[in-house]
């Protein structure tokens, strides 16, 4: 049995000149079938933008070795997080991000039908994404590495296998190293 991404709608923002003035952006929504229709895909989930792991280690690892995913067919690379497209925005800027599509998920719609999304009130938090990253072939879900102890109100946030040297061994056909040094300090 195959599994599909779940249907979803996401209100991302666009750079679009016509719009004119200091801020050339306009909402677009994207469906799951606009983001991963004939796409080779990999994506990865992470509880929150501007937050330690996802941002010294998560996205700019998946940034650092995009050339590698590359070549090894993958079209895409989408960090997910259910974050708005302003929050996203800003964090992409602030990373340096290049090459990774930062996808908001900002009312959890797409996290909530994946199964994945969690309540991290004890920290905060309100409703957030279990961290995760997946191989997604025009719609099919082909492979999927979830971290450990999926629950409400975790007292940890591991990250064990949906780095991104997980899932480029898995693309490989070898056995991963593990998860890498953090690439960025993060303050805060």
């Amino acid at each position: 049995m195959t599994t599909q991404v779940p249907e979803a709608t996401f209100k991302t923002r666009v750079r679009d000149e016509s719009v004119g003035g200091d801020n050339p952006f306009r909402w677009e929504e994207k469906t799951t079938a606009d983001i991963f229709g004939g796409k080779k895909v990999v994506v990865f989930s992470l509880p929150g933008a501007f937050t330690p792991t996802c941002s010294s280690n998560h996205l700019p690892r998946y940034e650092e070795l995009y050339e590698e995913f590359k070549a090894q067919g993958v079209d895409e690379i989408i960090c997910v997080s259910v974050n708005d497209a302003f929050v996203m925005f800003k964090w992409g800027q602030e990373q340096g991000n290049k090459n990774i599509f930062l996808l908001p998920d900002g009312n959890g719609e797409f996290t909530r039908k994946m199964g994945m999304l969690v309540d991290k009130s004890n920290i905060g938090f309100g409703m957030r994404s279990w961290r995760y990253s997946m191989l997604v072939n025009d719609g099919t879900i082909e492979k999927m590495f979830s971290e450990a102890g999926y629950c409400d109100n975790g007292e940890t946030d591991p990250f064990e296998v949906s780095d991104a040297d997980t899932m480029l061994a898995y693309l490989k056909g070898t056995e991963s190293a593990g998860v890498s040094e953090p690439r960025k300090a993060f303050v805060g």
